[in-house]
C-alpha cells in the first residue's frame, strides 16, 4: 500500500464532529421488516474498526469509517439527527406540538427505527410537520414531478445501474462493499411517498410549521433537479440539503440520475454563503455530520 501524506489521515476534526451530540446508539443496529427479512444491518460494518488493508483505498477506508457510525445525535438546542440507519440522515426538528422531520430515510422500517429511538430518549412527541429537501428516493419527494420523473418513468433502469453504483448486493468487507461514500449503503425496505401540501417557490420564502420559522433558498439543477436548502435564524442552524456533503458528488452519476450544472451548483453555495454563513452557527445535511462554527462554515461551503 502507497503511502498516505494528506493532511485529511492526521486531522481528526471530522472524527470528533462526527461523534459531536452523540446521545445514544441502537444495539444491534438491525431493521427488520413485517416479514422478518433484514433490510438493513449496520453491524456488517465492524471490519471498520480495523485499519486499512492492502486492498482498500485509504479516503475510502477512512470515509467509511466515518459513516458507519449511527444513533442519535444532537445537533444543537431542539435539533436532532439520527444517522447510520440508512445510506442518508434523517433530521428531527423540535416545535411547539410536536416534531417536524427533514428527510425520512428510505424505508419506512428504517424511519420508524429511528423515531423509536428518538422517543426514547426525547418523548413521544407526533410528527406535525414533513419536509423533503430534493427528491432523490433516499430523502424522499418534495417535488413531485422530478421525483416520479426519476424513481418511478425511469426507476427500473436508475435501480438496475444503483446496483453497480452502490455495491450492496456485495459481500461487506475489505475486499467487497465498502462504503458508497455518502453512507455505508442503501436500505431494501418498503419505499413511499406522502405528497406534500404546501411547495417552497422562491428563495427567501418563510414559513412557520409548528413555531419554528423557516427561510428557505431554492437551489434547481445542483445535486437534483430540484432542491432547497433552508436556514432556521432562531437556532443559527443551516441545512445545506445534499448541496454541501463531507465528499465531492458526482455530476454524471453511475445510475443516470439527471446530470448536474457544476457552475449554477456552485452559484447557490456562493449565495448560502452571503445569506446565511455570517448568522449560522452549525449546517448540516441530508447525509454525514455537522459543521460548527461560522469561519468553518465559511470555509466548507466554499471548498465544497
Amino acid at each position: 500500500m502507497s503511502k498516505v501524506t494528506s493532511s485529511s489521515f492526521t486531522d481528526t476534526t471530522d472524527f470528533d464532529n462526527a461523534s459531536r451530540g452523540f446521545i445514544a446508539a441502537l444495539e444491534p443496529c438491525i431493521v427488520r421488516n413485517h416479514e422478518d427479512h433484514v433490510i438493513w444491518n449496520n453491524e456488517e460494518y465492524d471490519f471498520l474498526k480495523g485499519s486499512c488493508p492492502p486492498s482498500a483505498n485509504p479516503s475510502l477506508w477512512r470515509q467509511a469509517q466515518l459513516c458507519r457510525q449511527q444513533g442519535l445525535y444532537q445537533v444543537t438546542d431542539g435539533i436532532y439527527q439520527i444517522r447510520g440507519f440508512d445510506l442518508s440522515n434523517m433530521t428531527v426538528i423540535e416545535g411547539k406540538q410536536g416534531i417536524i422531520v427533514i428527510d425520512p430515510l428510505i424505508s419506512v422500517e428504517c424511519a420508524a427505527a429511528g423515531l423509536k429511538l428518538y422517543r426514547e430518549h426525547r418523548g413521544n412527541r407526533p410528527v406535525t410537520g414533513l419536509l423533503y429537501t430534493h427528491p432523490h428516493g433516499d430523502h424522499f419527494g418534495g417535488f413531485v414531478e422530478h421525483a416520479v420523473g426519476e424513481n418511478i418513468f425511469v426507476g427500473n433502469a436508475m435501480a438496475r445501474r444503483a446496483v453497480y453504483m452502490y455495491g450492496n448486493e456485495l459481500k461487506k468487507g475489505p475486499e467487497g462493499q465498502i462504503s458508497t461514500g455518502l453512507g455505508s449503503t442503501i436500505s431494501t425496505g418498503t419505499t413511499t411517498l406522502i405528497p406534500p401540501t404546501l411547495e417552497i417557490t422562491k428563495t427567501g420564502q418563510e414559513e412557520v410549521v409548528d413555531g419554528v420559522r423557516f427561510i428557505f433558498q431554492i437551489t434547481p439543477g445542483t445535486e437534483a433537479p430540484s432542491e432547497m436548502n433552508f436556514y432556521i435564524p432562531e437556532r443559527k442552524a443551516l441545512c445545506m440539503a445534499e448541496n454541501a456533503t463531507h465528499n465531492l458528488h458526482n455530476i454524471l452519476t453511475l445510475r443516470g440520475a439527471v446530470v448536474r450544472d457544476a457552475q449554477a451548483w456552485s452559484s447557490y453555495l456562493d449565495e448560502a454563503i452571503v445569506l446565511f454563513a455570517h448568522d449560522a452557527d452549525v449546517s448540516f445535511a441530508s447525509h454525514h455530520w455537522p459543521t460548527w462554527g461560522r469561519e468553518a462554515i465559511t470555509q466548507y461551503l466554499s471548498e465544497q
